[in-house]
C-alpha cells in the first residue's frame, strides 16, 4: 500500500508540473492546447478567434498491452511547418495547397511505455493520430477501444445520423450508412439505435461557429469508427464497430504491427459554414497507397435499375440504356444486379461489344459476398474470395469492362477494410474503376486509391423510388449532404430524376414533389466523379428539352468549390468551377421562397439562369449583368442553376 501511495503521489506531482503546450494554425486564429489534468490524463482544447469550440477533450486508447490514456510525462516536440501541394481530379478542388503546423507530443506511462499524438493544425482544420513505438520485445498491438473524445460547450446543437444496429434491415445488410438525419437537436438526445452516430458529424456551437468531426486514412491496418452516443458534460468519444457486424466475423478492434499509427481524426472549425463545405482535410493528410498504370476517365452514366428495377436487367433493356447514354453523350452505362442470370455470362460479351461500338463504357454490379447477409442478387461470392476475384477481374478486363459496382458490405470492422482495399488493388491491376454501394463512407480514399470513384453511404436515390416519404423529404435531405456527407468524400447518390412518377411508364408509383430544375441543381450540389443519373429513355421526349440539354453538358469533376449561402435542412447554394466555367446551384427545402444574392460570381458578366418558376415549370433565361449582383429567388421544393 505504501508503494502504491508513492506512485500515485509521483504521478500527481508530474501532472501538476506539466505545462500546457500550444499549437496554432498558420494564420494564428485556430488554436489547440494539449495538457495533462491533475490525475495524469491527457486532453486537448480547441479555440477559434478566442472562442471555445471544444472543451477539455480526452486523448488515449486501451489495448492488450495496457492502457495508453494516462501519463506521468508529456514531452512536446518542435513545431514544424508543412507546405504541400497536390493535384487530385476526383474531389471538390483539383489543386490543393496545404499549409499546416505539425507537432508530435510524446507521453510516457508509469511503467515506461511510450506513445505519442501527432497534431496537424491548418487555418480551419485539425488532424491528429496516435503513434505507437515498439515496447521492448513487443512487436504488435491490439487496440480494444479509444478514450479519444470531443467535448462541446453547453448549448451546442447537433446535425447527426445514427449508426444502426448490425444485421438488420433488408436481407440483414445493415449498417450501410443510410439512416435519416436530425437537425438542430440538443446534445443530450439519445441516438435511434443506441450505438452513436455515423461520420461525418456536424455541430453548431451556439453563435460562435461550426465544428465537423470525422476521420481519414483508414485502410486495411485499422477498423473504421464512428462517434459514440452523448456522454456526460458535452462529451462524445470514438466508438468502434459492433461485434455483431459482418455476421460476427472478425474482431471489433484494430490490430497492427509496431511501430504503427492510427488513422487521422479530423476536426474542421469555422465561424460560418464555408470552411465545413470547402474543407480538403480528408485528403491533405493521407498519401497514395499505390500508383496506377491506367488513365481513368470520369463522366456521366445511365442506369436502368433505379426506375425500371430488376426486370430491366435483360439484353434488350440494357441496349436501350446504352442507346440513351450515346444519345446524351454519356461515357457509361451501369448494368445492375442479376445480370449473371438474366443476361447470362455467355451473352455478356455481346452487350459489351454493343456498348463499345457506341463509345459507351460499361460498369458491372457485384455483391461483396454472401456469408454476412442474406443477399440473393447475383453475382455473389466472387468479390470476397481472392482467387475467384482475381480471375473475374481478368475476365472483365479482357471483355473491355471499365469498372465495377460492389454492393452490400457488412460493417466497419478491420476485416471489411481489408476487403475494400483488396478489391481496389486487384481492380487497379486490371484497369477497373470501383464504386462501392451499401457501404461505409470513404475516408481519404480518392487520394489513397487511384481507381476509387465513389461510395453510396447515404440515404440515396433508391429510397426515393421505394417510398413516398423519401420523395417528400428529398429537398430536406438534399440541403444536408453538402454540409455533411459530401464534405468528406465522393457521394454516389444516383439521382436527378426527370420522371415525375417512379415507374417505367412515368404514370404511377411514388410522385416526385421537387421541381425539374431542383433535380438539375443536385447534379452540381452532389459531387461524384462518375454520376449515374436516374434518367429513362422516355425522358428524351417527355422531359423538358432545356433540362435534357443541360444534362448533356453538366460536368462531374470540379476545379474549385465555394460555399455561398445556406443552412442545413433549409436551403443551400454552392458554386463549382469546371475549367473556366462556373456552375452556381441552389435548392430550397423550406415552405417559403428564398432570395439569394450571388455576390461577385455574376455581377458584370453574362450568364444563363435555369430556375423553377412558381408553377414548377423550368425556365431558362440569359442575362447580361450590371455591376450590382443579381438576386435569385428559389421556390419551395425548387432550385436554380447559373452557368457563366
Amino acid at each position: 500500500m505504501k508503494r502504491l501511495t508513492t506512485v500515485i503521489a509521483s504521478m500527481a506531482a508530474c501532472a501538476s508540473m506539466a505545462f500546457s503546450f500550444n499549437i496554432t494554425g498558420p494564420d494564428g486564429r485556430l488554436e489547440v492546447d494539449i495538457d495533462l489534468n491533475g490525475k495524469g490524463y491527457p486532453y486537448y482544447t480547441v479555440t477559434l478567434d478566442g472562442r471555445t469550440m471544444l472543451r477539455e477533450s480526452p486523448l488515449g486508447f486501451n489495448s492488450d498491452l495496457g492502457a495508453y490514456d494516462r501519463a506521468v510525462k508529456m514531452d512536446p516536440g518542435k513545431i514544424s511547418t508543412l507546405n504541400d501541394s497536390y493535384s487530385l481530379d476526383r474531389i471538390k478542388k483539383s489543386h490543393v495547397d496545404y499549409r499546416a503546423n505539425d507537432v508530435t507530443v510524446d507521453f510516457e506511462t508509469d511503467d515506461g511505455r511510450r506513445w505519442a499524438v501527432q497534431f496537424r493544425v491548418a487555418d480551419n482544420d485539425i488532424a491528429f493520430r496516435y503513434l505507437i513505438p515498439r515496447h521492448k520485445d513487443t512487436g504488435s498491438i491490439y487496440i480494444e477501444s479509444e478514450a479519444t473524445g470531443f467535448r462541446f460547450p453547453a448549448g451546442t446543437t447537433t446535425f447527426l445520423t445514427p449508426q444502426s444496429d448490425a444485421m438488420i434491415g433488408w436481407k440483414r445488410t445493415k449498417p450501410s450508412y443510410e439512416e435519416e438525419y436530425t437537425v438542430d437537436a440538443p446534445m443530450d438526445a439519445v441516438s435511434q439505435y443506441g450505438h452513436g452516430y455515423t461520420f461525418p458529424c456536424l455541430f453548431k456551437v451556439g453563435d460562435d461557429g461550426w465544428v465537423l468531426i470525422s476521420e481519414t486514412g483508414v485502410d486495411s491496418y485499422y477498423c473504421a469508427s464512428h462517434l459514440s452516443d452523448y456522454r456526460l458534460d458535452g462529451l462524445y468519444t470514438i466508438a468502434y464497430p459492433m461485434p455483431e457486424e459482418n455476421n460476427g466475423n472478425g474482431n471489433a478492434g484494430a490490430a497492427m504491427a509496431l511501430p504503427g499509427c492510427t488513422p487521422w481524426r479530423t476536426i474542421t472549425v469555422g465561424r460560418d459554414l464555408a470552411p465545413i463545405v470547402e474543407t480538403t482535410v480528408p485528403w491533405d493528410v493521407v498519401e497514395p497507397r499505390y500508383e496506377t498504370a491506367h488513365d481513368y476517365r470520369y463522366g456521366r452514366g445511365t442506369w436502368s435499375w433505379i426506375v425500371w428495377q430488376d426486370n430491366s436487367i435483360n439484353m434488350e433493356d440494357q441496349k436501350r440504356y446504352v442507346d440513351l447514354a450515346q444519345e446524351m453523350g454519356y461515357e457509361y452505362v451501369l448494368v445492375d444486379n442479376w445480370w449473371d442470370t438474366q443476361i447470362g455470362r455467355e451473352r455478356l460479351p455481346e452487350l459489351i461489344r454493343y456498348a463499345c461500338s457506341r463509345n459507351v463504357g460499361v460498369f458491372m454490379w457485384y455483391s461483396s459476398s454472401g456469408y454476412w447477409n442474406d443477399i440473393e442478387q447475383g453475382p455473389v461470392n466472387v468479390m470476397d474470395n481472392p482467387i475467384r476475384r482475381k480471375a473475374e477481374m481478368r475476365w472483365l478486363h479482357d471483355l473491355g469492362v471499365k469498372g465495377i459496382k460492389v454492393d452490400f458490405f457488412g460493417g466497419d470492422k478491420q476485416e471489411t477494410m481489408r476487403l475494400y482495399e483488396a478489391i481496389l488493388s486487384d481492380a487497379d491491376d486490371n484497369g477497373l474503376m470501383v464504386i462501392f454501394h451499401g457501404c461505409t463512407i470513404p475516408r481519404g480514399w480518392e487520394r489513397m486509391y487511384p481507381n476509387y470513384v465513389g461510395s453510396e453511404a447515404v440515404l440515396a436515390s433508391e429510397n426515393i423510388f421505394f417510398s413516398q416519404h423519401f420523395c417528400d423529404e428529398e429537398a430536406f435531405n438534399a440541403t444536408l449532404h453538402p454540409f455533411m456527407r459530401n464534405t468528406i468524400g465522393c457521394m454516389e447518390f444516383g439521382g436527378c430524376f426527370m420522371n415525375r412518377f417512379m415507374s417505367r411508364g412515368n404514370d404511377k408509383g411514388n410522385r416526385r414533389v421537387t421541381g425539374d430544375v431542383f433535380e438539375l441543381a443536385t447534379t452540381v450540389l452532389f459531387q461524384n466523379p462518375i454520376q449515374n443519373f436516374a434518367l429513362t429513355p422516355n425522358n428524351l421526349y417527355d422531359a423538358p428539352a432545356i433540362c435534357m440539354d443541360f444534362l448533356r453538358e453538366v460536368p462531374t469533376v470540379w476545379d474549385e468549390t465555394r460555399f455561398i449561402d445556406g443552412y442545413p435542412g433549409r436551403y443551400v447554394v454552392l458554386a463549382r468551377r469546371h475549367g473556366d466555367k462556373w456552375y452556381i446551384a441552389g435548392v430550397n427545402a423550406t415552405d417559403k421562397p428564398v432570395d439569394v444574392v450571388l455576390n461577385d460570381f455574376v455581377s458584370g458578366d453574362s450568364y444563363t439562369l435555369y430556375r423553377d418558376d412558381t408553377d414548377f415549370r423550368p425556365v431558362k433565361e440569359s442575362f447580361i449583368s450590371g455591376r450590382k449582383a443579381p438576386v435569385v429567388t428559389i421556390q419551395p421544393q425548387g432550385g436554380f442553376v447559373v452557368v457563366k
